[in-house]
């Protein structure tokens, strides 16, 4: 183990972290380099324009669904922080934050 403390990092865990950045790297990489070499219709990219948004959706969804006063309340604080900002980062940011304090809270 690296380190003595609480925060002592084991090198399995840090090598399947290190595993996993090097396979998204190359998933990323391995897209743009496909991308490249396909004609892309303009239907197309616009499904792959809301794609980032869409997976955000189906990971959230469900918690949002299961979740209680806190959680609707944090998906209200997105909500408001995306319509009056326009910027999904701070909305996501703003609604982690959110989530923690009504559950501190509710």
């Amino acid at each position: 183990m690296i380190g003595d403390g609480t925060l002592a990092l084991k090198p399995l865990v840090v090598g399947t972290v290190l595993a996993m950045a090097l396979v998204t790297a190359i998933a990323k990489v391995g897209g743009f380099w496909l991308l490249r070499r396909l004609e892309v219709s303009e239907r197309f990219e616009a499904g792959l324009s809301v794609l980032p948004g869409a997976i955000v959706i189906a990971i959230l969804g469900p918690e949002l669904a299961a979740g209680g006063p806190a959680e609707w309340s944090a998906a209200g604080v997105v909500l408001l922080v995306m319509w009056r900002a326009e910027n999904i980062l701070l909305a996501l940011c703003s609604g982690v934050g959110a989530v923690v304090l009504f559950r501190a809270f509710i």
